[in-house]
């Protein structure tokens, strides 16, 4: 078996028109960047139907160029994802394969997409996210590596290759190296090459997205039940309770966040128990903050309220000491057939690391926007209906705050998934053998200089989620400002 070029058949036509689209591209974003320091200032015009005019002279003639190319280099891109489905294994080529081989994500993105555009009016917020640009193509991005992760993870899907798998002979070996004779695999290449342990780098890259998925969304979001739990009555009240919640926020912020995710993950503090006790605390906020939504929500019509609250509560209580008993620990206490589910120590203490030190952040911009938001008009009026404290919190202040939450909440999954990676990189927290970016990143770097190939892919993974986690937000920033 042959190894594989990088576009295969199609390579021979569509890499010079590539190639000259991308020089193209690159000169006039250059003139672009020049021309912007002598070019006069401009107002902003809108035409008749209320499009802004675009700019003349020169320098509008290289904006439109600039345009143009961007998007000459996205239908190329798209023609080799197309060619590389379309075509046969052996003319496919490495980015054909790899197009191939992802084909649920790309069916996955299109129906997402086709979706909420039809029905994007009668979506709220997110279908205004489609008439952002900057929007779209971070929620693209974003739901790349989402889908990716689900069918990955939960499917068992896209990889070509265990990830833990060691076949002789592939070490440090370039992409699109075919498989020795004799090795009995499933696909004889190794798409983007072996690692410096002969483990196939794409594989890798698939799987670090499960755990970087799984971890960072759903931290955040604990962080967020947190914060806001906490953050609306210091807002809300002020006195004595602010007083004290901020001093704690403010004496969890005063250190370093490197260095105390350093001393959470350390195995020193961690067979001392002090993690799962973190959890016992900070997981038990989701189950107050239903509690109290639910409670304040209809506490006039306990009919209603009770057997809502019994499920949902039963069904959080349940995954709370799911959750916090795990074996090895020091709060395993849960029989193996109430036990809903063990999490990796190392997964669960990373994850507890990032509530803690995510939630203090959040608590002081909850507490902020209460502070703001109490004095408003509606909540004078709920005030004068006789509504209680918690239910103007939670349903007058909390929603009017939705704009900056939403907008932070995107932001604080990319803080989120680089400190991630940053422990991956440091070998904390995570087993050793975790494909995750950080730990895939780390591997790499050590021969980075000799080939530059298995650090580079997890990188560009890592940077391409951020950066969609980044546009989303200013997307979302754009359009809640609208409201």
């Amino acid at each position: 078996m042959e190894s594989l070029s990088w576009t295969g058949a199609i390579g021979a036509f569509m890499n010079p028109i590539f190639v000259i689209t991308l020089a193209c591209f690159g000169l006039a974003v250059v003139m672009q960047l020049v021309m912007s320091f002598f070019a006069e200032p401009m107002t902003l015009q809108s035409n008749a139907d209320g499009t802004l005019m675009q700019r003349g002279g020169m320098f509008g003639g290289i904006e439109r160029i600039t345009k143009v190319a961007f998007m000459v280099l996205i239908a190329l891109i798209l023609l080799y994802v197309i060619a590389g489905v379309l075509l046969p294994y052996g003319k496919a080529g490495i980015v054909g394969l790899m197009a191939k081989r992802l084909l649920p994500v790309w069916i996955a993105l299109v129906l997402t997409y086709t979706l909420s555009i039809m029905f994007k009016r009668k979506l709220g917020l997110y279908g205004k996210l489609f008439d952002s640009t900057v929007g779209m193509i971070g929620f693209g991005l974003v739901m790349f590596w989402v889908f990716t992760a689900i069918f990955a993870g939960g499917f068992d899907m896209l990889v070509t290759h265990d990830p833990l798998d060691q076949i002789s002979g592939l070490k440090n070996k370039v992409p699109g190296v075919a498989i020795p004779d004799g090795n009995e695999v499933t696909w004889p290449h190794y798409l983007l090459g072996g690692d410096n342990l002969a483990r196939d780098i794409f594989s890798r890259m698939i799987k670090g997205s499960v755990i970087v998925i799984a971890i960072a969304p759903l931290a955040t979001l604990f962080a967020f039940m947190v914060g806001i739990t906490l953050g609306l009555p210091a807002g809300y009240f002020g006195g004595r309770l602010d007083t004290v919640l901020s001093f704690l926020a403010n004496l969890i912020l005063a250190f370093p966040v490197i260095l105390l995710f350093y001393l959470l993950v350390t195995p020193e503090i961690v067979a001392t128990g002090i993690p799962s006790f973190m959890a016992a605390f900070l997981f038990v906020f989701p189950i107050v903050f239903f509690a109290v939504l639910l409670n304040s929500r209809y506490y006039t019509q306990p009919s209603k309220r009770n057997p809502m609250l019994i499920v949902v509560l039963g069904i959080l209580g349940w995954l709370y000491l799911s959750l916090i008993s795990q074996s090895g620990t020091v709060l395993n206490f849960m029989p193996d057939a109430l036990d809903g589910f063990d999490i990796n120590p190392g997964i669960l203490v990373v994850f507890v690391s990032v509530v803690f030190v995510n939630a203090p952040t959040v608590f002081r911009i909850v507490r902020g926007l209460a502070l703001d938001l109490r004095t408003r008009d509606y909540v004078a009026a709920a005030q004068t209906r006789g509504e209680g404290s918690w239910y103007i919190m939670l349903w007058e202040i909390l929603p009017n705050a939705r704009g900056p939450l939403i907008v932070d909440f995107c932001l604080r999954i990319g803080y989120t998934t680089i400190l991630l990676g940053t422990l991956g990189f440091f070998g904390l927290g995570l087993p050793p053998e975790s494909p995750d970016w950080g730990s895939t990143i780390n591997e790499g770097r050590k021969l980075l200089l000799i080939v530059a190939h298995p650090a580079l892919p997890p990188a560009a993974a890592l940077l391409s989620l951020v950066l969609g986690l980044n546009l989303l937000a200013d997307g979302l920033r754009e359009e809640s400002l609208k409201d």
